[in-house]
C-alpha cells in the first residue's frame, strides 16, 4: 500500500510519524532562530517558566508567544520585518505539519467515543473533544521516543473526554479517577449481561478493584431519583427536595394568587382618585410590574412617607367598599 494512500485513510507508519514530528521541530528550530536576540523575543523566552510550564506543550507555547510578539513589534521597526516574516512562515509551516500528525489519529477519536458515549454526553460531542485530544498530543510528541504516535495520541484522547464528561456531562461534578472507575464499571456490567451470568455490585467492585461502597455510589450517578427518596440514615432522615428547595423563592401557587389581585387591582381602579391611582399603580407596579417603597412613592408626589402610607390605607380602603365591587362586578 502506498503512502498517499496510508495518508487518505488516516493510518501512518511509525515511520511516517516519526518523520513528520521531526519536521515541526525543524520548522520549530528555524521559527526561533529568526527571532533570536530581538529584546521582545528573548524578554519571553528567558522567562523562567513556572513549574506546569516546564514541559514540551509550555516551551512551545512560549516560542507562539515570542513569534507574535515580535511580528507586532515589527509593524513599527521595519528592521524586524524580515525576521518576523520568516519566524511567523515557520511557525504556520509547524502548525499545519502538527494538524497533519493530529488527524492522522482521528479514527481514535471515533473509536475512544463509541466507548464513552452515554446518559453524561453523546458520541458527536465527544469526537470535537477527541479532537482537542489528538492537538495536544500533537503539541507534546517527541519523535526520538521509542513510542508511536498512534498509542501516545490514545491516552490523550482519552483524558480529553473524561475531562469533558467530568466538566459538562453531569450535573454533579465526579473527580476524574472516578469517571474512569465508573466506565470500567458498566463495561464490567455490559460483559456480565452478554455472558447471561448474574452479579452483584460486589462483584463488580471486586472486578474493577474498589470497595462495594464505592462501587454503589459510582452507579448511582446519572440515574433517576425521587426527590421523596431518603437521602440520609438514621431517625431525622430528610429527603432531596429539603437539599433542593429554595425558601426565599416565589411559589407558584403564591404567584397565581398575586397575579389574580393584580387584575381585580386594574379593575377596581377607575373608582379611585387621581392621588389613591398614582399611590397604587407605584406601590404594587400596576405600570411596570416593579414594586416601590413608600418613601420611593414619596419622593414622586414630594409627601413624607407616613402621609403615603395614610393614602394608601385610604385607596386600599375603598377598594374593599361594598360600592366599588358592585360597580367591577
Amino acid at each position: 500500500m502506498t503512502n498517499k494512500r496510508l495518508e487518505r485513510r488516516g493510518r501512518w507508519t511509525a515511520e511516517q510519524e516519526r518523520q513528520v514530528g521531526r519536521e515541526i521541530r525543524d520548522a520549530e528550530a528555524r521559527a526561533l532562530q529568526a527571532i533570536r536576540g530581538i529584546p521582545e523575543a528573548d524578554e519571553i523566552l528567558g522567562t523562567r517558566p513556572r513549574r506546569t510550564e516546564r514541559t514540551r506543550a509550555g516551551e512551545v507555547s512560549r516560542l507562539e508567544q515570542a513569534i507574535h510578539e515580535v511580528w507586532l513589534a515589527s509593524k513599527g521597526r521595519p528592521d524586524l520585518k524580515e525576521r518576523a516574516r520568516a519566524a511567523r512562515h515557520a511557525w504556520e509551516e509547524a502548525e499545519a505539519l502538527r494538524w497533519n500528525l493530529a488527524m492522522s489519529g482521528r479514527r481514535i477519536a471515533y473509536g475512544e467515543a463509541r466507548k464513552l458515549a452515554g446518559p453524561f454526553m453523546d458520541e458527536a460531542d465527544l469526537v470535537q473533544e477527541g479532537f482537542i485530544g489528538l492537538l495536544r498530543a500533537a503539541k507534546r510528541f517527541d519523535p526520538e521516543r521509542a513510542i508511536r504516535f498512534s498509542t501516545y495520541a490514545r491516552w490523550w484522547v482519552r483524558a480529553q473526554m473524561t475531562r469533558a464528561i467530568d466538566h459538562h456531562g453531569r450535573p454533579v461534578r465526579l473527580p476524574g479517577g472516578a469517571v474512569e472507575q465508573t466506565r470500567n464499571l458498566r463495561k464490567v456490567i455490559q460483559e456480565y449481561e452478554l455472558a447471561g451470568a448474574e452479579y452483584t455490585v460486589a462483584d463488580l467492585a471486586r472486578e474493577v478493584g474498589i470497595d462495594e461502597r464505592r462501587a454503589r455510589f459510582l452507579l448511582a450517578q446519572g440515574k433517576t431519583v425521587s426527590i421523596d427518596e431518603p437521602v440520609e440514615e438514621g431517625p431525622r432522615q430528610r429527603t432531596l427536595d429539603h437539599f433542593l428547595e429554595d425558601e426565599e423563592a416565589v411559589q407558584p401557587e403564591d404567584e397565581a394568587i398575586r397575579v389574580q389581585e393584580l387584575e381585580r387591582l386594574r379593575e377596581a381602579f377607575g373608582a379611585l382618585s387621581e392621588r389613591h391611582q398614582h399611590v397604587i399603580a407605584r406601590r404594587y407596579g400596576l405600570d411596570d410590574d416593579r414594586f416601590r417603597t413608600l418613601s420611593e412613592v414619596g419622593e414622586t408626589l414630594n409627601l413624607s412617607r407616613e402621609r403615603v402610607r395614610q393614602i394608601e390605607r385610604e385607596a386600599l380602603g375603598r377598594l374593599k367598599d361594598g360600592e366599588i365591587r358592585n360597580k367591577v362586578a
